[in-house]
């Protein structure tokens, strides 16, 4: 099917631009968003009567867009979530969860707004886009923590499993050398005495 581009369209083109694409895509997204009008000629002579208009709205979202995403740019927000001890989270974080989170920050981004390519299903700092326009992309960081003291250890830039293994070897180390010293249960000996 044949259909006038409304607004740019990631991969297919431009404001204006006539393209072929498949009966669905436009049935089902292009023409209920409004993103695009079936290409005839009573349609093309309506585009071209309002094309200075619908350019101009198009101008104007993409600055309130570009204005929005000032502020949103480069913030960071922290996800408290349960997690094993290798650091994979029992559940996974969603386009819906991070607009959410952004969201109680005070933020306005639908979840479709949200840019994962696969969900997130490990501890760590995050970066995840966000696509407020379709000329408009920002970038914000979710910090996936088990508490909010890992939170902010890995804030710091700490990378607190590996951290968490380095602790758990060294406990081990020294509790083998007190054994080796006769440490296990010398206590309770000297106690018995």
């Amino acid at each position: 099917m044949k259909v006038i581009l409304l607004e740019r369209v990631e991969r297919l083109g431009a404001l204006g631009d006539v393209v072929t694409v498949k009966d669905g895509f436009a049935r089902n997204f292009l023409l209920p968003r409004s993103k695009a009008l079936r290409a005839n000629a009573a349609n093309l002579k309506v585009f071209e009567g309002q094309r200075a208009e619908i350019e101009a709205r198009n101008a104007r979202t993409a600055a309130e867009a570009a204005k929005a995403g000032e502020g949103l740019d480069g913030t960071n927000y922290i996800m408290i979530r349960q997690a094993g001890e290798s650091g994979q989270l029992y559940g996974s974080v969603s386009g819906r969860d991070v607009s959410d989170a952004i969201n109680a920050e005070g933020g306005k981004v639908d979840r479709s707004m949200v840019v994962l390519d696969k969900p997130i299903k490990t501890l760590g700092v995050h970066n995840v886009k966000v696509k407020l326009h379709a000329e408009v992309t920002v970038s914000v960081n979710i910090n996936i923590a088990r508490s909010q003291d890992e939170a902010e250890r890995q804030a710091r830039g700490e990378n607190v499993i590996a951290s968490q293994f380095e602790e758990e070897r060294l406990a081990d180390e020294q509790a083998a050398a007190d054994l080796l010293e006769g440490g296990a249960g010398q206590l309770e000996a000297e106690a018995a005495y």
